[in-house]
């Protein structure tokens, strides 16, 4: 349900503004500077799909408003350093999506394919446009988490013909790369050889159209839900129990679902 009475977003831009006042603000939010606030904003970030994920939409709205003042606070930031402010951002946004949907604003049509074709060439077009890096791969995000940026560079390097024509490769890939990990001496070799087995793991997912951060976020609710049900089963004592019998609980708690 739609808020009739909600505030504006210059409400928002005025508490930050009042926040940051160097006379009367808030200590904790006039010391922080970009830096110091992106771990927060890709928490926020975080926190929202977390929301999304329990289906949980009155924790959505509230995560949602503290996504959005991870981007007020920016916009603060950069407008006392003679940057830009928020109204600079959001029409650089609305810009940005007008441009990127000539589908829509333009009356090209065109099916889903055609569409995502256009809109990764309208991407890369801009790319070049504000960069000097010439390379496929240019711009995809360093801060990204790990398991998300290797599909990111594999489906970037896939665009210039350089993939796999079918999962029977990267599948091949994750063994020939398990019998290196098996054979790595020491502990830098066999750092090195776990990232590149992880990698062709990300590779082989993306063959069969499995998105790869969503079945690992899946994987980890899963071994919470059963592990915590272990626990209850033991009734505070799990830790105490000899390792077949927590293998004995394990497979209750998997019969259990």
């Amino acid at each position: 349900m739609t808020d009739k009475a909600a505030p504006p977003l210059g409400d928002l831009v005025a508490i930050m503004a009042r926040l940051r006042d160097p006379q009367s603000g808030c200590p904790w939010d006039m010391q922080q500077d970009f830096a110091s606030i992106a771990p927060y904003t890709i928490e926020e970030a975080y926190e929202v799909a977390d929301a999304i994920a329990r289906d949980d939409m009155a924790a959505l709205k509230d995560e949602l408003g503290d996504l959005l003042l991870q981007v007020v606070f920016h916009a603060r930031m950069a407008e006392e350093a003679g940057h830009f402010a928020i109204a600079d951002v959001i029409a650089a946004i609305c810009a940005k999506m007008v441009r990127r949907h000539p589908h829509v604003f333009d009356e090209r049509p065109g099916d889903a394919a055609a569409v995502r074709e256009s809109w990764e060439s309208i991407k890369a077009g801009e790319r070049r446009a504000t960069s000097d890096d010439g390379s496929a791969l240019a711009g995809v995000a360093l801060a990204l988490p790990a398991l998300l940026r290797a599909e990111k560079l594999q489906k970037r390097a896939a665009r210039t013909g350089f993939d796999w024509p079918d999962a029977d490769g990267p599948r091949a890939k994750i063994l020939e790369e398990l019998a290196e990990v098996d054979a790595a001496e020491g502990d830098p070799a066999r750092v090195d050889e776990v990232g590149d087995l992880l990698f062709a793991a990300v590779n082989f997912a993306r063959h069969l159209k499995v998105d790869p951060e969503a079945a690992l976020r899946a994987a980890n609710a899963k071994f919470e839900r059963r592990f915590r049900a272990m626990e209850a089963s033991a009734g505070g004592a799990f830790g105490a129990l000899p390792l077949d019998a927590k293998e004995r609980l394990w497979v209750e708690a998997k019969a259990a679902e």
